[in-house]
């Protein structure tokens, strides 16, 4: 399974850095050329840094290769906003992203 992403700041204020979480529904048997800003937390879950992030701006499109284990069907895939320096964040309803991708082959957009 491909994971990108982009992350992005919408102001008002800059973002010195931020860690975002992606956590599959199911185990992850291996990863593939992990992103040097992200780590494994666990079995289900990697954890990346964005880097600075200034008001109304986005980052640098992070990709996660993940072999997923099984053969499952469908997977659920959580992307959220861990940690974010103490910024305040005036819509948090914007940090968390969840999306069931079925295993028909396409592309999933978000």
């Amino acid at each position: 399974m491909e994971t990108w992403l982009v992350p992005q700041n919408h102001g008002p204020s800059p973002v010195t850095g931020a860690t975002l979480r992606l956590r599959w529904s199911v185990p992850v048997k291996a990863m593939r050329g992990l992103p040097p800003m992200c780590v494994r937390a666990d079995t289900q879950t990697v954890l990346c840094g964005t880097g600075a992030l200034p008001a109304d701006s986005r980052g640098r499109r992070i990709r996660v290769s993940a072999r997923l284990a099984g053969a499952p069907s469908e997977v659920t895939v959580r992307i959220d906003t861990l940690w974010s320096a103490g910024t305040a964040d005036h819509n948090p309803q914007n940090s968390t992203h969840k999306v069931l991708a079925l295993d028909t082959g396409d592309v999933y957009y978000f």
